[in-house]
């Protein structure tokens, strides 16, 4: 009786990892949906596509290359958007960066080289000082950053970064989300898809990308 226990445990187990795939994730496996969906600010068709990520973090360093090649694949399909988790608080000194940096519409334009200054220099940006250096010293003007820096806006934004974290479930980053609704990341599809190799991990998480924005524009029709 015992043998035939354990037998139906492992079958059981062998079941749940063939039905495991990225190209067809499964809720509460490759992806969780959110107790609470989010307003989206895509219109019409597209779907919105949210990366939670972290100047400072290797794993979005990584995923950085694949990601920019998925999201020009998407063309009008999607709408994305990046959110800087505040890992220190209502004070981070990396999400300060961000929110001053999209404020003036300089983000997306800077985004490769302040990875480059975290990754490829070893440039740590950690402090108020850090960031007025590096902006001045990549030909922005520091009367308008630190203005922008200091203002109501971006400080207010700031503080509210942690909460908007948290309604989104987010703790750690890369993390993705569609539609306000799924959430996902690569140490989910790697515990869902034991074997995947390191190297095949972005890619299967982005398959999860794929079949998520196909579900939510499925339901937009």
């Amino acid at each position: 009786m015992r043998l035939m226990k354990m037998a139906l445990v492992v079958a059981g187990l062998c079941a749940a990892t063939a039905f495991a795939s990225p190209t067809a994730p499964r809720n509460g496996a490759e992806y969780l949906t959110l107790k609470t969906p989010q307003p989206v600010q895509a219109q019409g068709k597209k779907v919105e596509v949210i990366e939670f990520f972290m100047y400072h973090c290797p794993a979005c360093y990584a995923l950085e290359p694949d990601m920019l090649t998925w999201v020009k694949q998407q063309g009008d399909n999607i709408q994305f958007r990046r959110i800087h988790l505040p890992l220190t608080g209502d004070n981070d000194p990396e999400a300060h960066m961000f929110l001053t940096l999209e404020a003036m519409k300089l983000e997306e334009q800077l985004h490769a080289k302040i990875l480059t200054t975290w990754h490829v220099e070893r440039r740590r940006l950690k402090s108020d000082a850090d960031n007025i250096d590096w902006a001045v010293k990549n030909g922005i003007d520091k009367d308008k950053f630190t203005t922008m820096y200091n203002s109501f806006a971006v400080m207010t934004r700031l503080k509210n970064a942690g909460r908007v974290a948290a309604t989104y479930e987010v703790n750690s980053t890369p993390t993705l989300v569609v539609d306000g609704r799924w959430v996902t990341n690569p140490t989910m599809v790697d515990g869902s898809n034991p074997g995947t190799p390191r190297q095949q991990l972005n890619a299967a998480t982005l398959q999860v990308l794929d079949a998520l924005v196909a579900q939510a524009r499925a339901g937009k029709k």
